[in-house]
């Protein structure tokens, strides 16, 4: 099994940024493809942001690209997800998910096997 626990979330004005970082424990995730998704109130939870077991593919979503990236440090079991120039819209539980099929980056939430509980993002206008 696999534990993740999301950190780093917060209040922030918009134009603002925050980091937020994913521990994995109970078994290495350095062969997993590991992703990030949000669910604002009222919504569907949705995809943000991927990268494969290596590190060296990406995915974002459209309404984050140029501002949001995404990176990982398999050597510390963990994922990060800087968030730049945020935007009320943005405002959302962000929960980091981890797929452990060897496959090209999926965006669906039900392609992710493992879950973390949320850290929740507030961005004020």
């Amino acid at each position: 099994q696999v534990q993740l626990v999301e950190s780093g979330g917060g209040l922030v004005q918009a134009g603002g940024s925050l980091r937020l970082s994913c521990a994995a424990s109970g078994r290495t995730v350095g062969n997993y493809a590991m992703g990030w998704f949000r669910q604002a109130p009222g919504k569907e939870r949705e995809f943000v942001a991927a990268v494969n077991w290596s590190g060296l593919s990406t995915y974002y979503a459209d309404s984050v690209k140029g501002r949001l990236t995404i990176s990982r440090d398999n050597a510390k079991n963990t994922v990060s997800l800087q968030m730049n120039s945020l935007k009320p819209e943005d405002t959302a539980v962000y929960y980091c998910a981890a797929d452990p099929i060897r496959r090209p980056i999926m965006r669906a939430p039900e392609d992710y096997e493992y879950w973390g509980q949320g850290t929740q993002v507030t961005v004020t206008s």
